[in-house]
């Protein structure tokens, strides 16, 4: 199954470090990210699931649920955060999925069919395409997709910056530009008219080009 942006994330019933969940169900009303690492006791991943500890607050602010995912089984997952603790000074108070027979992996297509049904014996290398952050709407449906290498640890401050525009740009219809910080400026979107634009925007617009009106960032 080939993933996109609008596709609809697949469900699924897995065990976690906090009991058995039905991934649509547990999402609830809420936005999440799903984030997956190749295998449990890796340096960078050990260094990623400890941040995203530490930044959970702020995702709760953004109803926001944050849920990892890795290749190994959940009694591995349960003995491995406290070295996350001991590396990062946070300990993961969010679910991990475990996933030592492939299935959630396969499933959001990280590792083909052919790789097996067993975490087994098999090494971070051969996992190494389980290195996905997924953005999942209250819909079910995939919002953004970012893929990292085993090499380059995750900058999970840009994947709050991401979820900020893409909460944002669902609430109202403008685009965030380049670089963009909430509070700054936003596009107004090309299917609002400059008559409809007027009542949301009296202030008016910059129009660099016909094409692009910079306007204040909506507040609600």
């Amino acid at each position: 199954m080939t993933l996109r942006i609008g596709s609809t994330a697949p469900d699924f019933t897995a065990e976690t470090t906090q009991g058995r969940i039905k991934f649509h169900d547990w999402i609830g009303d809420s936005w999440c990210i799903l984030f997956s690492h190749p295998k449990d006791f890796t340096p960078v991943c050990t260094t990623e699931l400890g941040y995203m500890a530490g930044l959970k607050p702020e995702f709760d602010k953004r109803n926001t649920k944050i849920i990892g995912l890795s290749v190994d089984p959940v009694d591995d997952h349960k003995r491995w955060v406290q070295d996350i603790k001991d590396v990062t000074g946070h300990l993961p108070d969010y679910p991990m999925i475990g996933d030592d027979k492939l299935e959630v992996a396969k499933l959001y297509d990280m590792l083909p069919e052919e790789a097996g049904d067993s975490a087994r014996g098999r090494t971070p290398a051969d996992n190494q395409t389980v290195r996905t952050v997924y953005v999942i709407g209250p819909d079910k449906r995939i919002k953004a997709m970012l893929c990292y290498p085993m090499s380059t640890g995750r900058n999970f401050d840009e994947v709050m910056r991401l979820l900020d525009s893409v909460q944002l740009t669902a609430r109202h219809k403008v685009s965030t530009p380049v670089n963009w910080r909430p509070g700054e400026d936003v596009i107004i979107a090309g299917s609002v008219s400059d008559d409809e634009a007027k009542k949301i925007y009296p202030g008016g617009w910059k129009a660099p080009k016909p094409y692009i009106r910079i306007a204040p960032q909506p507040r609600t």
